[in-house]
């Protein structure tokens, strides 16, 4: 009789924990966050990656590991951002659903069962804090943040800043985050498809910090938005985005130089001296230009289409089975385009009548 070694079980969560600038203590958090994922009652690994030189949390994680605790830490040779440490712990992720929590204190941790069990009915679930602390201030600018966000890409999103988020793996499988996209993924998975649900958690009473940023970070939010508004809305349409502004810019300089050209050929007016001229050509070859790079864009797109998906299939039913001389009716259910889960297209496909 030959025995076999018993192996472990895969985890079925993984909870990965980035550990940037702001942090708290990780001893009493990670205890908080692992009584929190307990609840759940599926086997869990915990994932802690430390985001450059972070002295006090690699000597606190290695306490926890000395103790006996069971985690993975990853350190990265130096920083590179929340959103490449959120790649670099999923890479090393087992489990089937992946759960992103803050390494400060910003949730109560006995609310991270309610974003496991919302991805019963969604791909991807993200807590927004309620009710939430703060000042009339911070309260104006993340209502006018918000809305600029929900407005540019369509979304309805009310806490894009809290880190706990929960979702399926195949959602971080199609997902490439890089720079500070990590606060739009909500966003970008709307974009792939896949169906995203909020989730109401309490805030932490110690997440009571009151952010002053900089006109710099300012500056890069903006920025941000403006990568993600063309990453939702015209990555396979370029020709739209820059097709509009090249010919907004020729029109405006054929304007210019029309009505320059009225003047001299009917009013007798001089055309020497005049910048008017310059600027009216200036917009017409820059219209040109930006026409040219949106149909560039276009070809690249068109090369690679046979490689691009841009449905996703939510379920493929086929009854009875399929048995020589048994007639067949198959439905699939699409997604035309990457959405809500609304917009659905229902094909019946029925097999050729069979011929004696």
């Amino acid at each position: 009789m030959s025995t076999q070694p018993l192996t472990p079980s895969l985890p079925s969560i993984s909870v990965i924990v980035p550990v940037c600038g702001r942090r708290s203590e990780l001893r009493p958090l990670y205890a908080q966050y692992k009584a929190g994922i307990a609840a759940v009652g599926l086997p869990f690994e915990f994932i802690f990656v430390i985001d450059g030189d972070r002295t006090d949390a690699s000597r606190a994680l290695e306490e926890l590991l000395n103790d006996g605790e069971d985690l993975t830490v990853v350190s990265l040779t130096r920083s590179f951002g929340e959103a490449a440490a959120l790649m670099a712990g999923f890479e090393r992720a087992q489990g089937s659903v992946i759960v992103t929590l803050p390494a400060y204190h910003q949730i109560e941790a006995q609310d991270i069962p309610k974003l496991v069990a919302a991805l019963g009915s969604s791909d991807m679930a993200i807590g927004y804090r309620s009710p939430r602390y703060g000042n009339m201030f911070d309260r104006m600018r993340r209502s006018a943040f918000h809305g600029l966000v929900n407005f540019v890409t369509g979304a309805r999103l009310r806490d894009l800043g809290c880190g706990a988020r929960a979702m399926r793996r195949q959602v971080f499988e199609e997902m490439d985050l890089y720079g500070d996209q990590h606060r739009f993924m909500a966003i970008l998975a709307t974009r792939l498809g896949f169906r995203v649900s909020e989730v109401a958690i309490r805030q932490s009473p110690l997440d009571r910090l009151q952010r002053a940023y900089r006109p710099k970070q300012y500056a890069h939010h903006v920025l941000d938005l403006f990568s993600i508004f063309f990453l939702v809305r015209f990555t396979k349409r370029p020709l739209r985005f820059f097709g509009m502004l090249g010919a907004a810019t020729f029109g405006a300089g054929a304007a210019i130089i029309a009505f320059l050209s009225v003047q001299r050929l009917f009013f007798d007016e001089k055309l020497a001296d005049r910048p008017a001229l310059l600027l009216g050509a200036l917009l017409v070859v820059l219209g040109m230009q930006v026409f040219a790079l949106g149909l560039l864009g276009e070809l690249i797109i068109f090369t690679h289409a046979r490689g691009m998906k841009d449905y996703r299939v939510q379920e493929v039913i086929q009854y009875p089975d399929q048995n020589p001389g048994t007639v067949t009716s198959s439905v699939e259910v699409t997604d035309v385009e990457p959405g809500d889960g609304r917009n659905r297209e229902i094909r019946h496909t029925e097999p050729p009548a069979m011929t004696a």
